[in-house]
């Protein structure tokens, strides 16, 4: 389970990277612009899978006050992006570190409703991760909507036959 677990850390951390280029190719009013999806931006987009990201860490860590990263709504995408590059990038390295047990571990957590849920942490992952191509999916409907047109494929299996 871990070296699975390994393997989509870094595909998710790879992932957003790729996606990130292009949108920090993009102009203010480009990633700003109303597009019809589950979240009326990239801009938002972004910041929903950091958010998503941040928020599962919080709950892993059992911190009780759960702080949205989109909370600072005024800030600049190099610094969403590098934001949501560091949390990515803590996933990779906590899994990295991570045992069987703690892989295992059934935790306790909050969702948004309030509602109580315990569930082991590999789950949480899976989830995680599959969140995150979902909506990477959207995000590059997006751009092409916005008119980038040299979009970099983010499928796990060139990600797989490329790794080092």
């Amino acid at each position: 389970m871990k070296e699975l677990l390994s393997q989509y850390a870094s595909y998710n951390l790879w992932a957003n990277n790729e996606l990130l280029k292009q949108v920090l190719t993009l102009t203010d009013q480009q990633q700003q612009q109303e597009i019809e999806s589950s979240f009326p931006s990239i801009r938002l987009t972004v910041f929903h899978i950091w958010d998503a990201e941040s928020i599962w860490w919080q709950r892993l860590k059992l911190q009780e006050q759960i702080i949205r990263p989109s909370g600072s709504t005024n800030m600049p995408m190099t610094e969403i992006a590098n934001g949501w590059q560091q949390q990515s990038k803590t996933w990779t390295d906590w899994i990295a570190n991570a045992n069987d047990p703690q892989l295992d571990h059934v935790f306790a957590y909050q969702n948004s409703k309030r509602e109580q849920f315990k569930q082991p942490v590999y789950q949480m992952l899976l989830h995680l991760f599959n969140h995150g191509t979902y909506h990477r999916g959207q995000l590059i409907t997006m751009l092409r909507q916005v008119g980038a047109n040299k979009i970099t494929s983010t499928d796990f299996i060139l990600w797989s036959r490329n790794k080092k």
